[in-house]
């Protein structure tokens, strides 16, 4: 079989780490990376720690309105299938890379599967909520990362080809979390003590395109008493520059990180702060309390478990919770096994 993946964002490169190289043991593998994820410390970086092959094709697309970007994509890719002629598409998660996947693919009548299928946050106005469910309802195969979205996809009469695999994201953190302990130069060059400081990522347009939400945001930080360790998304680091917003001095400011070193930074933290939803995934992974500046989650199980709190951009909630937010009960295993990687290789098998 071909197969041909799609991906294009931080959060994609990580997964496709842990499948792209189960699903090469056995099938003809055509790796297109859209850029839209163009950073050197985004992107290439990425593909290097975590021995990702490297792309057959790479798109360039950059930066752009959510139209001009799609439409971009959409035009090379298929160029491309129609070269390749590919078996399936296997396309990640929610992005504009993920949304010009399969709907180039649907429209070639090529099969799409669908790894992290069925989230939700019942919030139209975000892009990756219209992306995500355009994707699921265009899939043939939906791997679903937790119960939640086995639900959900049940609730939008969506049943034939869903399988419940878990996470294959937790699969990555698995694999690569003894290499992550390595890269613990980062926090001595920091100068940040292990278990001492709460990590933030801000990157989401919601918070970054609204000028009260992110003055909110950087005042709580700058406000809450504690070492914070900011890895700043490119966009964010304009829009607070464009906006006059400041950091105070217990707030490290520093370039993006690899996923190693972030790995390594989630571990040594005492909470983590964020509006990413792969990294509300990882919080859980590593045992850390979890803030979540979103006015909603798609991952809902990490809430009802206790232990990631949906603040929105309240800077009350935001500081109320950095200093008295601790989970009062054990985890449970929601996100798998740690073999999703080999469940949908074997789904995939039985699909030639």
């Amino acid at each position: 079989m071909k197969v041909l993946t799609v991906i294009g964002a931080r959060p994609q490169f990580i997964k496709a780490a842990a499948v792209s190289n189960i699903i090469r043991k056995e099938h003809k593998e055509i790796l297109v990376h859209t850029g839209q994820h163009y950073d050197e410390n985004m992107s290439k970086v990425f593909f290097d720690e975590l021995k990702i092959p490297k792309p057959d094709y790479n798109l360039e697309v950059g930066s752009g309105n959510h139209g001009k970007q799609t439409g971009t994509m959409l035009i090379n890719l298929e160029e491309i299938y129609l070269q390749e002629k590919p078996d399936l598409v296997l396309v990640y998660g929610d992005t504009n890379s993920t949304l010009a996947g399969a709907l180039c693919a649907s429209k070639l009548l090529i099969p799409v599967a669908h790894v992290e299928a069925g989230l939700r946050s019942f919030n139209m106005n975000m892009p990756e909520e219209q992306n995500r469910i355009l994707t699921d309802h265009l899939s043939k195969l939906l791997f679903v990362p937790t119960k939640s979205a086995l639900d959900n996809l049940k609730n939008e009469g969506i049943q034939n080809g869903v399988h419940n695999v878990g996470d294959v994201m937790f699969d990555a953190t698995l694999n690569f979390k003894k290499l992550a302990e390595e890269k613990n130069s980062i926090i001595k060059d920091l100068k940040v003590k292990e278990g001492k400081f709460i990590l933030t990522t801000i990157h989401r347009a919601e918070n970054t395109n609204d000028i009260s939400r992110l003055k909110n945001i950087v005042e709580a930080l700058n406000e809450c008493g504690k070492d914070v360790v900011l890895p700043l998304h490119p966009r964010t680091k304009k829009y607070i520059t464009d906006y006059g917003l400041n950091f105070n001095d217990n707030i490290k400011v520093i370039d993006p990180v690899g996923y190693l070193e972030m790995i390594n930074l989630e571990m040594n933290s005492e909470k983590i702060v964020t509006d990413s939803g792969g990294v509300q995934k990882e919080a859980f992974f590593m045992s850390k309390p979890c803030i979540t500046m979103r006015d909603e989650t798609e991952w809902v199980e990490t809430v009802e478990n206790g232990w990631n709190r949906v603040v929105g951009t309240d800077k009350h909630k935001i500081l109320d919770s950095i200093v008295n937010f601790y989970p009062e009960k054990k985890q449970e295993d929601i996100f798998g096994d740690g073999h999703a990687s080999e469940k949908i290789l074997m789904l995939l098998n039985s699909c030639k």
